[in-house]
């Protein structure tokens, strides 16, 4: 079964931004997490991981006339909380997905201190047999 993980990031969060850390601290979370994503790979149930970039560098697309792509490049609507990045693995089971999340949500932070930051954790539904 795949899972998407995914890591979110917003005012209400109890994490620190990134760029207020030490440096130290954040060469010590990256290490963490490709250590991280290294063991998936290893185990055979990483699919893909990407981090994301800032809400601020994103586009909102809608279908304008005649189907042309009508871009939205901000300001957007103040949101509580943006994607950073993601994971697709592929386990035998919810609850090893939801290990994995747990891992992740334990990355270091400034002073090397758990984050605790939230992961959700989403099934990726697949259709039935001869569909895509």
């Amino acid at each position: 079964m795949k899972y998407m993980l995914l890591m979110q990031f917003g005012p209400q969060s109890t994490v620190p931004p990134m760029d207020t850390w030490a440096p130290g601290d954040v060469e010590a979370h990256i290490a963490f997490m490709r250590d991280l994503d290294a063991k998936l790979n290893a185990d055979g149930e990483m699919v893909e991981a990407q981090g994301l970039a800032e809400p601020d560098q994103a586009l909102i697309v809608r279908a304008g006339a005649g189907g042309a792509p009508a871009v939205l490049d901000g300001p957007f609507p103040e949101t509580k909380e943006f994607l950073f990045g993601y994971w697709i693995v592929d386990v035998d089971t919810r609850d090893r997905a939801v290990e994995i999340a747990a891992a992740i949500s334990a990355a270091p932070g400034p002073d090397g201190a758990p984050l605790a930051m939230p992961i959700e954790v989403r099934q990726i539904m697949v259709g039935p047999p001869g569909d895509l």
